[in-house]
């Protein structure tokens, strides 16, 4: 009995939590002049639960006919609202029906389930006006690359070779479309932080979701506006170098989540080297004098072309570095590491991730990551020069190479 009356007692709370939400966006309606409101979707809760209760004596179709009859007056009335407030959504009969029916469930059900499918539902309706104007602002690009990535994870993965296929047992097609995929949401991530806020809230922004795409094109995207737009040169060089934290970041998280083991020697040189770019990127923007604020344009990183590239770079550097560590050993793989840092880190630190104390030994897939970072720092510090110009080349280089000392410091003092 207690069991039942729990239920119930749940049911109706649902029904209050949705009506909770409902009257308070009909509240300026004149009385009278609504189909539903904060009563009667408790009510709509409860009769759901009462609906359930009475399915198991008598069977599922009391349920069915009780839930057709409601959704049946629940329609009639808020067509009648509709068509005196000329009002043409559908939003509040989904409501009433999915109020009834997980207040049914609660009865029949998971309670957990049902209180979470609430909860997820009145928030939906609450954020009706944000959800509005962020679609308003989504273009065909952006739909296009969800899709991609959709397509990516739940059509192409599934089909891939999840075996090794090389002879010296290295690669496996689907764990590297998985890493491909898991950079590729990771940029795309970065890309719709500046399409939610826009460049409005400043550099800052745009270089924190540039450095989780990619810190070497937003380093380039940056420095050219500093170019072009004299005066800016303090705000944009702290934004690259905070875009360089990101990275940092970015790749201790990857590698760690990949490969544990890598967290413990990585964690002193990353951080420390992290510590001292922030430092310099807070110093640049927070007393930065200038008041311009250069507008972030950034394109959608997340295109079926760069997926298929960094899925091939990643299986290159992969194999690559298991047949130089065969033949050269630990020098060939560092010259690996070193080569493909020049253009990007994530290919080498999720290679030496996945392969690090298995087909190559923890210590040089650390010092593999540790030089890539390394070496796309100083290439980053390069472009800032001579693209941004000396200003920007200067701030950026000067902390770069401070933050450099601090990691070698850290990796080598015990």
């Amino acid at each position: 009995m207690d069991s039942l009356l729990t239920r119930l007692a749940v049911a109706l709370a649902i029904g209050l939590l949705v009506g909770l939400e409902r009257g308070w966006r009909s509240r300026d309606h004149e009385e009278r002049q609504r189909a539903a409101g904060f009563r009667t979707f408790a009510l709509s809760g409860l009769l759901g639960g009462v609906a359930g209760t009475l399915s198991t004596v008598s069977g599922p179709i009391v349920l069915a006919a009780i839930f057709i009859a409601f959704t049946a007056a629940f329609a009639a009335f808020q067509w009648m609202e509709a068509q005196t407030h000329r009002d043409l959504s559908v939003t509040s009969v989904v409501a009433g029906m999915l109020t009834f029916s997980l207040g049914a469930y609660a009865v029949l059900g998971d309670l957990h389930l049902a209180i979470a499918c609430a909860v997820a539902m009145t928030g939906m309706l609450a954020l009706r006006e944000p959800l509005h104007r962020w679609i308003s602002r989504l273009r065909w690009e952006d739909i296009r690359a969800v899709l991609i990535l959709l397509a990516m994870t739940f059509l192409l993965l599934p089909v891939i070779p999840n075996r090794t296929i090389d002879p010296w047992q290295s690669l496996n097609p689907a764990e590297i479309w998985l890493l491909a995929i898991l950079i590729a949401a990771i940029s795309f991530g970065g890309y719709v932080a500046i399409r939610l806020f826009g460049d409005r809230l400043g550099v800052a922004l745009a270089a924190i979701a540039g450095g989780l795409a990619s810190s070497t094109a937003t380093t380039l995207t940056l420095a050219r506006l500093g170019r072009a737009q004299p005066g800016t040169e303090r705000l944009l060089a702290g934004g690259i170098l905070l875009s360089s934290t990101v990275m940092l970041i970015r790749v201790g998280v990857v590698a760690s989540l990949l490969n544990p083991a890598l967290l413990g020697p990585l964690l002193a040189p990353l951080a420390t080297g992290g510590l001292v770019l922030a430092s310099g990127a807070a110093l640049l923007l927070v007393r930065n004098p200038q008041k311009a604020k250069p507008e972030i344009i950034m394109t959608n990183p997340l295109e079926l072309g760069m997926a298929l590239k960094l899925a091939a770079v990643i299986a290159v550097v992969m194999l690559l570095a298991q047949f130089v560590e065969r033949w050269l050993g630990h020098a060939g793989v560092v010259a690996v590491a070193a080569a493909s840092g020049l253009v990007d880190v994530d290919a080498v630190t999720i290679s030496m991730a996945r392969l690090g104390g298995r087909q190559i030994d923890l210590p040089t897939a650390v010092e593999a990551i540790a030089l890539a970072v390394a070496v796309n720092t100083v290439v980053k510090a390069v472009l800032a020069s001579t693209t941004g110009g000396r200003q920007i080349g200067f701030f950026v280089g000067v902390t770069s190479g401070l933050a450099l000392l601090a990691g070698l410091l850290a990796t080598l003092l015990p």
